[in-house]
C-alpha cells in the first residue's frame, strides 16, 4: 500500500501555513500581554502592603450597602469585596486587581491580547483540522501532532474559562509564552510529515485514549501554572505580613489573585481532571489488550503514566491532610506535573518501548 498516495499534500501544507500564522498572532498576543502588565497600575503596592501588615484586610468589617428603588421597588444588596482565606489559614487577603491593575490603558492592552489569542486559536484549530483531513485520521498520531493539539486544547480551556466570566486573564501571559515554546519545539524538532500510521494505531481507541490524555494534560498545565504562581504570591503575602520589603516583582505579584484563590483554583482543576486521567490509563490498558494481547506490560509509557497517576493521587490525598496544605501540597502538584511532562517528552525521546513509534 502506498501510504504517500493517501496523504493530501495540499491540506498538509495548508496546515503548516496555519500553524506558522497562529504562531505569529500568538507572538502579537504575547506582546500585548506584556504591555498589559507593564502599563498596569503599580500604585496599589503600598496600599496592599499597609493593609496586610496592619491586618486591616482581615479585621475591617465589610461594608454592605442596600439600595432601595423608588416607588417601593425591590431592595438591591451590593456585595462587599470578596476576601479569600489562604491555604495556610493564617491570612485573609483580597484578590489583586488583575494584570491591568485596574487602569484603562492596561485593560485596553489586555483586551487586545485576548482578541489576538482568540484569532490565533481559530487559526490553530484550522491547522489541526486540516492536518486531520489530510490523512483522514485523528490528528495526534505522533509527537508533532500531539504537541500542536495539546497547545490548542490548553488555549481552548483558557478561553472557555474567560467566556464563563472567570477571573483568569492572569493566565494569559504564561499560557501564550508556553504555547509559543511548545509550537516552536514542534515545528523545529518534533516535526513529522503528514502520513498514515502504523497498523497498531488504526483503532477507535486512538480517538478516545489519546484525546483524553491531551485534555487531561492541557488542564493539568493550567493547574500547574496556578500552583507555581501561588508559591510566589504566598511568599509575597508572607513578606508583607511581616513588614518586610515585598521585592522587585511586587508590582506584578500584587496584581495576581490572592494566594488562597490561586491555591483553590489549582486544586479544583487537578481534582476535576484526575478522574479523566484515571480513565486515560484504563482506556490505554484496554487498547493495549486489543493491540498487543495484554492489558499491562510494564512498558515505559505505561509505567510513567501510572507514576503520574500516583503523584496526583498523593497530592489530592495530601490536600485532605491538615499538615500538607499550602506549599507542601503545591510542591507535590508541581512534581506530579513534572512526571506528566517526562512521561511525554522524556519517555518518547530517550526511552525505547512499544510506544516509541512517534518518529521524532
Amino acid at each position: 500500500m502506498n501510504l504517500a498516495a493517501e496523504t493530501n499534500e495540499s491540506l498538509a501544507q495548508f496546515s503548516n501555513v496555519l500553524i506558522y500564522s497562529a504562531m505569529a498572532v500568538y507572538t502579537l498576543a504575547f506582546l500585548a500581554h506584556i504591555a498589559e502588565w507593564v502599563f498596569g497600575s503599580r500604585s496599589a503596592v503600598g496600599r496592599t502592603a499597609a493593609a496586610i501588615t496592619t491586618g486591616s484586610a482581615a479585621s475591617a468589617p465589610a461594608k454592605v450597602t442596600v439600595r432601595v428603588a423608588q416607588g417601593g421597588g425591590t431592595a438591591v444588596l451590593e456585595r462587599p469585596k470578596i476576601v479569600t482565606r489562604s491555604a495556610a489559614g493564617t491570612r485573609d487577603v483580597p484578590d489583586g486587581p488583575g494584570a491591568a491593575g485596574g487602569t484603562e490603558q492596561g485593560d485596553l492592552y489586555g483586551r487586545i491580547a485576548v482578541g489576538l489569542t482568540v484569532l490565533a486559536f481559530l487559526m490553530h484549530v484550522g491547522a489541526v483540522l486540516t492536518r486531520a483531513l489530510s490523512v483522514q485520521r485523528a490528528p495526534w498520531g505522533n509527537m508533532y501532532e500531539f504537541s500542536t493539539t495539546f497547545a490548542m486544547v490548553a488555549v481552548g480551556a483558557y478561553l472557555t474559562l474567560l467566556a464563563l466570566k472567570k477571573n483568569v486573564r492572569w493566565i494569559g501571559l504564561p499560557l501564550v509564552t508556553t504555547v509559543l515554546l511548545d509550537l516552536g519545539l514542534a515545528v523545529s524538532v518534533l516535526y513529522t510529515a503528514s502520513a498514515q500510521l502504523v497498523p497498531a494505531l488504526h483503532s477507535y481507541w486512538l480517538w478516545i485514549h489519546v484525546s483524553c490524555a491531551i485534555i487531561s494534560g492541557a488542564c493539568l498545565y493550567l493547574g500547574a501554572v496556578a500552583t507555581l504562581l501561588y508559591l510566589f504570591r504566598d511568599r509575597y503575602e508572607e513578606k508583607l505580613a511581616k513588614g518586610a520589603e515585598p521585592g522587585r516583582f511586587a508590582s506584578v505579584l500584587e496584581r495576581l489573585p490572592a494566594a488562597g484563590s490561586l491555591d483553590k483554583f489549582a486544586y479544583r482543576i487537578n481534582a476535576t481532571i484526575f478522574p479523566l486521567w484515571t480513565f486515560t490509563i484504563i482506556a490505554g490498558a484496554i487498547w493495549a489488550e486489543a493491540a498487543w494481547g495484554r492489558y499491562w506490560g510494564w512498558d515505559p509509557k505505561e509505567v510513567w503514566s501510572f507514576i503520574t497517576w500516583v503523584a496526583y493521587a498523593t497530592y489530592l490525598h495530601a490536600r485532605a491532610t491538615a499538615g500538607w496544605k499550602g506549599r507542601k501540597a503545591a510542591y507535590l502538584a508541581l512534581i506530579a506535573f513534572g512526571c506528566y511532562l517526562f512521561n511525554y517528552y522524556g519517555v518518547n525521546i530517550f526511552i525505547s518501548g512499544k510506544h516509541s513509534y512517534a518518529d521524532v
